[in-house]
């Protein structure tokens, strides 16, 4: 008998799934909303010039090279991403309670974050709760290190924006000292985010109850093309005097997607505690990486730290926030004078690169077989996969769906 013979088949990853759909489709009209990267107006994959000088840099340096990196990565990349989320003035970066270990993105991040949480929460069975719905992977991360994952209310299905007293309600429900993940900004997959009133009261209620914040943050400054506007919610927080944890990834800002470039940051009461938490992150890491990718980071921290390629960062990244809103627009807008039946306001209220349109699953099969639209089952569109020469195409096949159904 074979060793493996008791291994049952893992179910597959839609996301996944949906990209080899889309890859393995050859009609012209095709249109792939499923993918969540940015792409420009043409519908390709943009390598933000700033990526460009710092490659170029890069390869012309005589120093270069690729050893190992240390075992917290690479301390420019880890310094500027400090700095990235939490402000530079920030006064738990000054008074030295902040700790960033570089990771494989934002997925190695929330893994790590897992793992740590699993051997070292308190109370030692406390849960995690994850809003409903969220990213396809955080259930996956936190159940395979080992926690017990529940759901709190997120989504108002019916308005498509959100449920703040179903959210509020759940988390002053919950056990004292449950580990809560949010979103730091641009909601994945809703698109929904809460107002910084709301902010302040969610954390009210976490203070109250005693709950561990774990933010995942994947899209600062891609969001609203504000740094300081996205990280909002985590200055909040800290303010507030919150422990918590953040993950950080740089693919989506800085495009590196498959450089795999991210950090965790840990913040601790105070200064004393950080020896500890840093060392068990890097036994972590060096457990499971054993050091991080160096290319991605040096691009990385290139650009965070010169002032120049800072700057033109910032306008990089404004610029393909602008471009995402625009398709929004135009989408509700193309939608409403197509008289198409519902209400298509949320398209546009939603923020970030992600949009629930609401559309049932049904509907995004018969799309999907169709129209040759690719979207997830649940009705959630890439909008940066929108663009001048598709919106149209896009309209007029969700206006014909929802009229047959």
């Amino acid at each position: 008998m074979s060793y493996f013979s008791g291994v049952p088949q893992a179910p597959a990853d839609g996301i996944l799934k949906l990209s080899v759909l889309s890859r393995a489709d050859t009609t012209p009209s095709k249109v792939d909303l499923g993918v969540g990267a940015y792409r420009d107006d043409n519908g390709q994959p943009w390598v933000l010039p700033v990526v460009r000088e710092a490659e170029r840099r890069l390869s012309e340096d005589p120093s270069f090279n690729h050893e190992y990196l240390g075992v917290g990565g690479f301390p420019a990349l880890t310094d500027g991403a400090q700095q990235l989320i939490f402000g530079s003035s920030s006064p738990a970066i000054g008074q030295n309670r902040v700790y960033t270990i570089q990771t494989i993105s934002g997925t190695g991040a929330n893994m790590v974050a897992a793992v740590f949480l699993k051997q070292f929460k308190k109370p030692t069975d406390a849960a995690v709760y994850i809003s409903k719905p969220t990213w396809g992977n955080h259930r996956s991360i936190f159940e395979t290190a080992g926690h017990e994952v529940r759901e709190y209310k997120y989504c108002n299905y019916e308005t498509l924006t959100l449920d703040i007293d179903g959210m509020l309600s759940d988390l002053r429900a919950a056990p004292r000292g449950q580990i809560i993940v949010l979103h730091a900004c641009a909601h994945n997959p809703t698109g929904i985010d809460p107002t910084e009133d709301q902010w302040q009261q969610i954390a009210s209620v976490m203070a109250d109850r005693g709950h561990f914040p774990f933010f995942d943050c994947a899209y600062q400054g891609f969001a609203t093309g504000d740094i300081d506007r996205d990280a909002y919610a985590i200055r909040l927080f800290v303010d507030r005097g919150f422990e918590l944890l953040v993950a950080e990834s740089f693919a989506k800002n800085m495009g590196l997607y498959g450089e795999r470039t991210g950090c965790l940051h840990a913040v601790c009461q105070s200064a004393d505690l950080l020896p500890m938490v840093s060392s068990q992150l890097n036994r972590l890491s060096r457990a499971t990486i054993s050091t991080a990718s160096a290319y991605g980071a040096k691009i990385a921290a290139t650009v965070l730290q010169d002032p120049r390629l800072y700057e033109e960062w910032l306008l990089s990244m404004a610029d393909m926030s602008q471009r995402i809103k625009t398709m929004r627009d135009a989408l509700r807008d193309r939608l409403v004078a197509l008289e198409t039946p519902g209400t298509w306001d949320h398209v546009s209220q939603q923020i970030g690169m992600f949009s629930f349109t609401g559309l049932s699953k049904a509907q995004v099969d018969t799309l999907r077989e169709q129209y040759h639209l690719y979207m997830t089952d649940d009705g959630r569109i890439s909008v940066a996969g929108l663009n001048t020469h598709n919106i149209d195409y896009v309209a007029q096949s969700i206006d014909a769906v929802v009229r047959a159904s």
